[in-house]
């Protein structure tokens, strides 16, 4: 693995992967496999973020990413407060960036922001003097799953560059999937979209490959990463049913041979782009993912500390 000698120049934010090079990429990955160790070894009581403060914004539900920062910030000894949306004065006609402003003003240190509309975590970025961490924005971007996706990966096939790895699913509407082919693609992987073309985006749009037919797109393929599959994109008609959706690209065990990586997002919908022998199998890396998860946002609170961003 080399990354180069370029230091980062992540100095106050983590909005995009897109705005990253693969250096800052592997600075991010190469913290973040030092703290998976750490959490292997059970070792939780870090002080890198003593007496800093952690706002979590979640303007949309979420499990494994909001609890997954909270611990983060909590392992490396931060405080942490949680920010509903239901609840708060935004009911009441408060804007997102008065908002953002108040909880400044009650001192904190960083603010890590869900949100439902992309462009939305930019503008609290540029408009707080505290580091801001994209948790998750519309269709636009989730950078941190992206980084614990590479970081799996990476963990269980030694290497990135060289890879085929499909993702497979809504790629279209997907943050997801924008933060995997950004990061990927940088690192040097080859990165294969399938799905229903309803739901696929230009193939002009990324350096992607992209292919309707699930089993040409798996053929060779290292890694298959399988997005979640919302419920309401067959009401707006982009697939004709649930049965036929996982017949045509739904991932069961017989799709998988010994040595290729699974991998989902959560949360899953078992039956419908998964079935659960699969994502309870021998290929699958999904729980691995969640623990990855912990271990890449003490990487970024870590390093955007280091940085001056807090």
């Amino acid at each position: 693995m080399q990354t180069g000698g370029r230091k980062m120049t992540l100095t106050k934010d983590l909005l995009t992967l897109e705005a990253l090079n693969a250096d800052e990429m592997w600075e991010i990955l190469k913290r973040g496999n030092y703290y998976r160790e750490r959490l292997d070894k059970g070792e939780k009581a870090g002080k890198e973020l003593k007496g800093r403060t952690i706002a979590n914004m979640f303007f949309e539900p979420s499990t494994r990413t909001r609890m997954s920062f909270e611990l983060a910030a909590q392992y490396l000894g931060a405080h942490v407060i949680n920010f509903a949306h239901q609840g708060s004065s935004l009911v009441k006609g408060e804007s997102l960036l008065d908002t953002a402003w108040n909880i400044e003003a009650m001192a904190v240190d960083c603010m890590v922001i869900r949100h439902g509309t992309s462009g939305a975590v930019k503008l609290v970025a540029d408009n707080v003097r505290a580091a801001v961490v994209n948790a998750g924005e519309g269709k636009h971007e989730h950078p941190t799953q992206g980084l614990l996706d590479l970081l799996t990966i990476w963990r269980h096939k030694g290497r990135i560059e060289g890879l085929k790895v499909v993702i497979a699913g809504d790629i279209l509407h997907s943050r997801v999937a924008r933060s995997n082919i950004h990061g990927l693609t940088k690192i040097g992987a080859q990165v294969v979209v399938t799905g229903p073309a309803t739901m696929l985006p230009d193939a002009s749009e990324w350096p992607v490959e992209v292919e309707t037919d699930l089993d040409r797109a798996l053929a060779d393929a290292d890694c298959v990463n399988v997005l979640r599959i919302q419920k309401e994109r067959q009401e707006q008609g982009l697939f004709p049913s649930q049965k036929e959706y996982f017949s045509f690209w739904g991932i069961d065990q017989s799709r998988l041979p010994g040595d290729m990586l699974l991998l989902h997002p959560g949360p899953m919908n078992r039956g419908i782009e998964i079935s659960g022998r699969a994502a309870d199998g021998p290929n699958s890396v999904i729980l691995d993912q969640v623990t990855n998860g912990v271990a890449i946002r003490m990487a970024v609170l870590s390093l955007l500390n280091e940085r001056g961003g807090h």
